[in-house]
Order: structure tokens, then C-alpha cells, then sequence
């Protein structure tokens, strides 16, 4: 989540809204992947959290960057909360409890999406060392309580965090203690949007299972592999999901923009003020008669802003984001970047992906949904392992890369960045499985090596 949008021009029309989504169409030619990644940030000294100011803390890091990489400064009441990449487009934000994300470019081939993932680090890890800081490379802060973590001074936060109990029970958890890693998609018609997020949303379990890298809480074992995951299903239900109405009849652009109608907003954002609205109906500042903030009415920042607050597995903006995996190393961010590129930038792939998914039902990937947190590559659906559906996603994924053809200044195509995913599934052990043997041994039932060997 870099900035949110300025754009005072009024919103009307209902159809507004949904011309607003439509106009993400690209053409084939113009499709580009943008890689999004965050990392909890500590002290390498004690393994302890980082606040915001001091002069080794979140807002040194931010200025050290800003002086190494050259990128704009992100303000809220005259403080950095991020930077922006005014040339590529990239950007640095903070998440509420200090994680650290780089919201990439969009980039043509998965080739620069690891030079760009690659250079973000290293420049991180550069200015980390200079304050003593180092960066999990964990879906979930392992050892730290809720209590113990800090909190970034973003106003939008504020809101969400007296929200966020209102609606569910790990929402504030959601907010402080996870990282996820996720990729944007374009699509080249509302037909293509559909069918892509369709897909995505059946196979968004798969890459949960894959990369489920989250196994400790405050401490110890939590009793999942991707507990990041578990608790987006106690979050707020209004906004999370896996949008079983995506999969009816006639679902498009007008379907998604009046569930987004209906979803309680957060905040009503004018110049650099932030309105506590949190509840209210979107519906009603749309129709002007909003009685948070009497005489307002819907603008196209607000429409954005408040699209940018839903949260379900796929999110549809104005393009397709892919939310459902847990942050690793840098070839665990890169991986998910290929599986879903294989699958959904290659027709073929794309239709042979269909095929796979078409005749679940709701109620078998809603529990593949709640499943897969605990059991991963072991949960089951229709019958068969999400291992054994995972080796043939990776195999669809693997020939639509190759047909891509985009090869690197060494001729290795793209399909070189699936080996990670490919390893874990052929072996049949994610990265949380492997960390947890890693705890009952060489750890010695303690989660402080976690800040040694699960670094970026």
C-alpha cells in the first residue's frame, strides 16, 4: 500500500464507478507484473522490534534510503511514511507495525522482477546495517506480543485499529504481526478479468499451501503453517474472502463495483485530513446523503481509496492482485510472481488452469480455504491432495513461461524463477514444515535463531 490517491474530480454515475475498473484494460502488448513484498524489520543486537522514531529507528531507515536511492519522500503531518520511485514507479511504505514493503514496478519479465527485488534488498540491507537492523524474511512476527510491537504513524491506521475489533477478532494481528507477498496482473477485458480472477480466486489456496511460511507466534509453534493466512479468516468479513459470487452468471465489472457498495468504509480522506467514517456506507457519500460528513459527496480518490480497503483472496482494482502467500526470501517473492505469470499471462495455460478448477464448488474452496492454513500441501478438494494439484499448476505455470520466451542476458527463460515453488512441491515440505523441524532440533524449542537464519 504506497499513497493514497488525490483525485478531487466528483463521481456521479454508478456506471462511473465501473468505468473507473474498466479503464485497467491493457492490451497483451502492455501487460506488466508489479511484485509487492513486506519484511518486518528488528534489531540485530537483541532481536527487538523497531519504533518508529529514534535515531536507529523506522524513520532513519526511511531517510537513509531516501539518500541512497534517490526516491521522493511520502509525507503525512510533515513525517515520512514512504517513498516514491517518481521514474519507475516503484514505492517504499510501512505497514502498521513497522513492516517494510516495496510496492515494485511494473515490470515486463519476471528477469527484472528479481534484479528489482535483488536491488531493493540490497539497498535495505545496506542502510540496515549502518543502524543495526536486520529483516525476517516470515509471513508473521515470531516472537514479539502485540502488545511489544510498535506502531507507525499513519492516520489511516489509526482508524482501522479502533475498527478492527468491531468486525473480528485477529484483525489488529492481521495489521502488526503479518507479511504477505503478492503480484499484480493486468487483464485486456472485462471477459479476460473474469476469467483470470475466477482462476485465481480457486487456486489462491494452492499458492497459500506453497508458501506457507509463518508456523510461530509470540514464541513457540502456533499450530498452523500459515498462520498469516488463518487470520485473515477472522479479520472482517464484509471485505474478505473468497468472493463466491465471482463464479455466477453474468459476474463482471458491475457485480464487483456494487459488492464494493456495499462494504463498510474506513476513512473519507480531504487534503491531508483523514475522517474517521469507519462503518459508514460508500452508498451513501456516493448519494449524497452522508451524514458523517454532511453536504460531501463521492469523489474518484475516494472510490479508489476506499477499493484499495477491500481485501478479499483476489482484489480486483485496476488490475488483479494475488494475496494469499506469505513473504520468504527473495526467490520464495519472485516465485509466486512466476507461478501466477505462467498461469495467467499464457492462454493456454490460463484455459488448462480452468479446466482444473471448474468443477469445484463453493462450499469445496471455501474449505479448501479454511483448510489449507493447517495442512497446506496435505488439505484435499474434490478428491484429491493440493500437492498433487500444485504439481500440475506448477506444470502449467512451467509451459506457459516457456511460451513466453523471455529469456535473460545468459538465454535462461523465465522459467527458471519457479525452481523454489517446484522443490517444495516435489518434496512435499513447505517452508514452515522445514522451519518447524528446524525448531524441534537445531533450535533447541526456540524461535531467536529465526532473527539469524530467516533474514533478507
Amino acid at each position: 500500500m504506497a499513497r493514497d490517491v488525490s483525485d478531487t474530480t466528483p463521481i456521479t454515475t454508478r456506471a462511473e464507478l465501473v468505468a473507473w475498473i474498466a479503464d485497467g484494460e491493457k492490451p497483451r502488448s502492455e501487460w506488466r507484473l508489479g511484485t509487492e513484498h513486506e519484511k518486518i524489520p528488528f534489531y540485530t543486537a537483541d532481536a527487538s522490534p523497531v519504533p518508529y522514531e529514534g535515531g536507529r529507528g523506522i524513520r532513519a531507515l526511511l531517510e537513509g534510503l531516501q539518500a541512497r536511492t534517490g526516491w521522493e519522500p511520502i509525507l503525512e503531518q510533515e513525517q515520512p511514511i514512504g517513498l516514491f520511485d517518481e521514474a519507475g514507479g516503484g514505492a517504499i511504505s510501512l505497514e502498521p507495525g513497522g513492516q517494510f514493503e516495496l510496492s515494485g514496478a511494473p515490470l515486463r519479465t519476471l528477469h527484472e522482477t528479481a534484479d528489482e527485488t535483488a536491488l531493493h534488498i540490497d539497498h535495505v540491507k545496506a542502510v540496515g546495517q549502518e543502524l543495526g537492523l536486520g529483516f525476517l524474511t516470515l509471513g508473521m512476527s515470531p516472537l514479539w506480543t502485540r502488545a511489544q510491537t510498535p506502531v507507525m504513524p499513519k492516520a489511516r491506521y489509526k482508524i482501522m485499529t479502533d475498527y478492527m475489533p468491531k468486525v473480528g477478532s485477529l484483525g489488529l494481528d492481521m495489521m502488526y504481526r503479518t507479511c504477505t507477498v503478492q503480484v499484480n496482473m493486468d487483464y485486456e477485458s472485462e471477459a479476460d478479468m473474469v476469467r483470470k480472477l475466477r482462476v485465481s480466486l480457486a487456486l489462491q489456496p494452492i499458492a497459500t499451501a506453497i508458501f506457507a511460511n509463518s508456523p510461530f507466534t509470540d514464541g513457540k509453534p502456533n499450530g498452523f503453517l500459515s498462520r498469516r493466512s488463518a487470520i485473515w479468516l477472522d479479520t472482517d468479513r464484509d471485505r474478505t474472502g473468497m468472493m463466491d459470487f465471482a463464479f455466477d452468471d453474468g459476474f463482471g465489472y458491475e457485480a464487483y463495483v456494487d459488492w464494493a457498495l456495499g462494504v463498510p468504509m474506513y476513512f473519507v480522506k480531504r487534503d491531508s485530513t483523514y475522517h474517521d467514517v469507519a462503518g459508514a456506507s460508500f452508498k451513501d457519500l456516493f448519494e449524497g446523503r452522508f451524514a458523517r460528513l454532511p453536504g460531501e459527496r463521492a469523489t474518484r480518490s475516494d472510490w479508489a481509496n476506499h477499493v484499495s480497503t477491500l481485501f478479499p483472496e483476489v482484489r480486483l482494482k485496476r488490475y488483479l492482485e494475488m494475496r494469499g502467500a506469505d513473504v520468504g526470501p527473495p526467490e520464495q517473492i519472485v516465485a509466486l510472481s512466476a507461478f501466477w505469470a505462467g498461469l495467467l499471462y499464457d492462454s493456454a495455460a490460463l484455459d488448462g488452469a480452468w479446466e482444473l478448477v471448474k468443477g469445484w464448488s463453493a462450499a469445496e474452496r471455501n474449505r479448501l480455504r479454511a483448510d489449507v492454513p493447517t495442512l497446506a500441501l496435505k488439505a484435499e478438494i474434490a478428491g484429491r491432495s493440493v500437492r498433487e494439484i500444485a504439481r500440475e499448476a506448477l506444470a502449467l505455470s512451467e509451459a506457459g513461461l516457456r511460451r513466453r520466451a523471455f529469456k535473460d542476458a545468459a538465454g535462461q527463460d523465465e522459467t527458471r524463477h519457479l525452481a523454489y515453488a517446484q522443490e517444495i512441491v516435489e518434496t512435499g515440505v513447505t517452508p514452515a514444515e522445514r522451519l518447524l523441524e528446524r525448531y524441534h532440533g537445531a533450535w533447541n524449542g526456540s524461535v531467536e535463531p529465526a532473527f539469524r537464519e530467516c533474514v533478507f
